[in-house]
């Protein structure tokens, strides 16, 4: 079923016949407007075929086209309000922009390293230094640790001993 719209469409166009012609101008509340506006509508479309027809350039005539459409265009970007504006990232733009996200790379730094304090030492040297030789495992065995704070390093230098005990296994 064709809504209102649509018939009244068919009908300016002359594409409705018979029956449903008939019965479509019988539903039209007044039917000389209507006509009257149909007479409109045809005179309109006449009018715009005529007047807005592509008219077919000849290869000469195109190329001429062309040349005054990048003329004026670079005469337009010329008067600096448009080279100002041509590209997303200005100057400005890239500074806001460095600086915005050295703001986010600072603060999500504040903010990973505020659980870590690296001044402390491991777990695992805290357990190497408060460790102790088994007797059993060597009667003249020595352990001496040596640490170097400003490479991060400590070496653990033990002499007399067959293997180390198993607390001393890096986990």
């Amino acid at each position: 079923m064709k809504t209102f719209e649509e018939k009244w469409t068919a009908w300016l166009d002359g594409e409705l016949s018979g029956s449903e012609l008939a019965a479509f101008e019988a539903s039209l509340p007044d039917r000389v407007a209507a006509e009257a506006e149909k007479q409109a509508a045809q005179k309109l479309r006449l009018l715009l075929k005529r007047e807005l027809s592509i008219s077919k350039l000849a290869n000469e005539e195109f190329f001429s086209h062309q040349l005054r459409e990048r003329i004026g265009h670079e005469g337009n970007s010329n008067t600096g309000r448009e080279s100002r504006s041509s590209g997303w990232w200005t100057v400005p733009r890239l500074l806001w922009s460095g600086a915005f996200a050295m703001a986010v790379f600072l603060v999500c730094t504040v903010w990973v390293m505020q659980d870590n304090d690296f001044a402390d030492q491991s777990p695992l040297t805290t357990k190497v230094l408060n460790a102790k030789l088994d007797p059993t495992a060597g009667t003249d065995a020595t352990v001496t640790v040596f640490e170097d704070t400003e490479d991060n390093v400590t070496v653990l230098w033990t002499e007399g001993l067959k293997s180390l005990p198993s607390e001393y296994a890096a986990k």
